[in-house]
């Protein structure tokens, strides 16, 4: 939410301002403009509903945000039996586009006498829909375009509402979720790395203090802040008042942004657009109950969201005419 700040001096000569705030303003009104772009054409390909690099950058904003896709990234890649078209490590780089971007592709390289040879998997975040829906282009710079072979890429998408193009993920709704988290995370460091929070109020009133003497002081105080912040301070006053200059505490910043707060709130909302049980991440329980037992959860966890993409997976098979993406059963022993 951002607020407008309209400052307004009042009569007082002395020079006092005073601020008022306005009336919150949503920083999602313009989502809505996503609704009616949808997928929109640009030369010969179609451009994603949502930015790819957005997506990228937002993976790693909070660990809660990736480490629930590394979760069920490392049980599908433990499950995946290697075949000889498509080995383990293209596995995992072709499902980590998927959970990532909900956009998947696969580049089928064939033998001289026509069979396949491989499967390739091709990096999401550059790849594009072309405006013949079975061709494919390349895109991985400004004005540097190279078409797939067509009709020699499988394309793994997760259904949109708005969209029948490129996929979009399921976890679209926790991203504000996910960058709150890492501006608390941002503020709390840069709070301990600077010191810059408003630990007191140093008081002067002392006469025989001159103007030397306040920008030395005033100097000084700056000076504190950043590496090596939190020093104390010496101030000679000679022939000075026994109240010349006083410290006034004030209430620390730490106790107002509600860190923790925030922290547990966004996790609770990530690890519910992810679905996957708080036992599996090493997450400790707040309470004394727990989270029950692990086992259970992760029985649940196999067959409400392991079987389901492992189904999503196979389809490739399909395509193929060949089964070429088999799983081992997800075992708890």
């Amino acid at each position: 939410m951002n607020s407008l700040m309209l400052p307004e001096r009042t009569a007082d000569a002395g020079g006092s301002m005073a601020f008022t705030f306005g009336d919150p303003i949503p920083v999602l009104d313009r989502r809505e403009l996503l609704d009616y772009l949808e997928a929109a054409l640009v030369g010969n390909y179609y451009e994603p509903p949502v930015s790819l690099d957005g997506l990228a950058k937002t993976f790693r904003a909070a660990i809660h945000h990736s480490s629930p896709i590394y979760c069920k990234l490392a049980i599908l890649v433990s499950c995946f039996i290697p075949h000889r078209a498509l080995s383990r490590a293209d596995f995992e780089a072709w499902a980590l586009d998927d959970l990532v971007f909900a956009n998947a592709y696969l580049e089928r390289q064939r033998s001289r006498l026509g069979s396949t040879l491989r499967l390739k998997p091709a990096k999401a975040k550059y790849v594009r829909r072309g405006k013949d829906l079975d061709q494919y282009w390349w895109v991985p710079g400004w004005g540097v375009e190279q078409k797939f072979p067509r009709g020699e890429v499988f394309h793994l998408m997760r259904p949109d509402v708005n969209q029948e193009i490129y996929g979009v993920p399921e976890y679209l709704g926790a991203i504000a979720s996910a960058l709150l988290n890492e501006s608390a995370t941002l503020f709390r460091r840069k709070y301990y790395l600077n010191g810059s929070h408003a630990g007191f109020i140093l008081y002067m009133t002392d006469a025989a203090q001159n103007q030397d003497d306040v920008d030395n002081l005033r100097t000084a105080l700056k000076n504190s802040k950043g590496p090596g912040n939190f020093r104390n301070l010496f101030i000679y006053a000679p022939s000075g008042k026994k109240d010349g200059v006083q410290v006034i505490p004030v209430s620390e910043v730490a106790a107002k942004d509600d860190f923790l707060s925030i922290k547990n709130v966004s996790r609770d909302d990530l690890l519910a657009a992810h679905r996957v049980p708080p036992q599996l991440m090493s997450i400790l329980p707040n309470n004394t109950g727990g989270f029950g037992d692990v086992e259970k959860a992760a029985k649940v966890f196999a067959r409400n969201e392991l079987e389901p993409l492992m189904n999503r997976y196979r389809s490739v098979n399909d395509w193929l005419g060949e089964e070429v993406v088999r799983f081992t059963p997800y075992l708890i022993e």
